[in-house]
């Protein structure tokens, strides 16, 4: 049921700095309900590392994971704004008008932009 994907947060991100994040595709097997999440921190070298961290967690949760790209979030907690750019060399740039979406969801009362710029 929608339980299991209800105790997904829809956004894990570091508090505060800028930092490499990725756009994941949660899906049952076969179909059936999917959503998107959001997930980034700076302890991640290389976006595939916070993949490698997500997937399984969500596999024991029952679902199949895609990442459908990856960029940079600069997450300034003082000012209550993010930024949204960049891109991963390895799964390619994420939809980052997506992101700021889901965002919105957890940062309500945050100036959120997105931008195609590397830096």
């Amino acid at each position: 049921g929608g339980s299991a994907m209800a105790a997904v947060r829809d956004v894990e991100i570091d508090p505060e700095g800028t930092f490499k994040y990725i756009l994941v595709r949660l899906q049952r097997p076969g179909g059936g309900e999917q959503r998107d999440i959001v997930r980034g921190t700076k302890a991640a070298e290389f976006h595939n590392h916070i993949f490698e961290k997500v997937n399984p967690e969500m596999e024991k949760l029952g679902y199949e994971c895609k990442c459908l790209g990856g960029g940079k979030i600069e997450h300034n907690s003082k000012d209550k704004k993010i930024r949204v750019f960049g891109l991963s060399t390895g799964y390619g740039k994420a939809d980052h008008s997506v992101t700021v979406e889901i965002l919105k969801k957890v940062y309500t009362d945050y100036e959120i932009t997105w931008s195609d710029d590397k830096k």
